[in-house]
């Protein structure tokens, strides 16, 4: 990406699917294997890539009308995407009407152009149209995140354990509203 940077936010396509899953797997591999070291096993991450990454899993939920997706684009290329859909943590309070941020993923070359809380301020424009409480699940030791939610009105909620194959990642549920 040169200079000056030309974002352009929109939804998501169906034609989507092949790149955003392969930037979904490349960020979260930059986030939590190179970024803050988790050392998970690599069957159990095999496994988590193929249930969460693979093209036709992420072209599935990008046909599902009850999810909502858009993406940032620079120079032909997606670098940043958020998925919001139907709550679906494990916490007595919610319901699956309530509105959850399903994810928030920026690559790294595009981290700092502001593309990330652009995404999320959309995204929760979007989930104030849905009733009761907004949800959102973030690991526990990403302390930037867990302010940046806190800036816009999160509050934790609660606490669960997040299947990576078999690995467990302790994550915190976040609510607003």
């Amino acid at each position: 990406m040169t200079p000056p940077y030309q974002p352009q936010i929109r939804a998501a396509t169906i034609k989507d699917a092949p790149e955003i899953a392969i930037l979904a797997e490349r960020t979260f591999v930059e986030t939590f294997i190179d970024g803050f070291g988790i050392p998970y096993p690599p069957d159990d991450l095999a496994a988590f890539k193929a249930d969460v990454f693979a093209e036709d899993i992420t072209r599935e939920r990008l046909a599902d009308a009850d999810h909502i997706w858009e993406v940032a684009v620079i120079d032909d290329r997606i670098v940043a995407f958020s998925e919001i859909g139907p709550a679906s943590m494990p916490h007595p309070d919610l319901r699956p009407e309530h509105a959850e941020l399903k994810r928030l993923y920026v690559a790294g070359e595009a981290q700092g152009l502001g593309l990330g809380r652009t995404l999320l301020e959309r995204a929760l424009a979007r989930m104030d149209e849905r009733p009761g409480p907004q949800w959102l699940s973030v690991w526990s030791g990403n302390d930037k995140a867990q302010r940046l939610y806190r800036h816009y009105g999160f509050d934790k909620a609660g606490e669960y354990e997040f299947p990576v194959g078999s690995w467990r990642d302790h994550e915190f549920i976040f609510r607003r509203g």
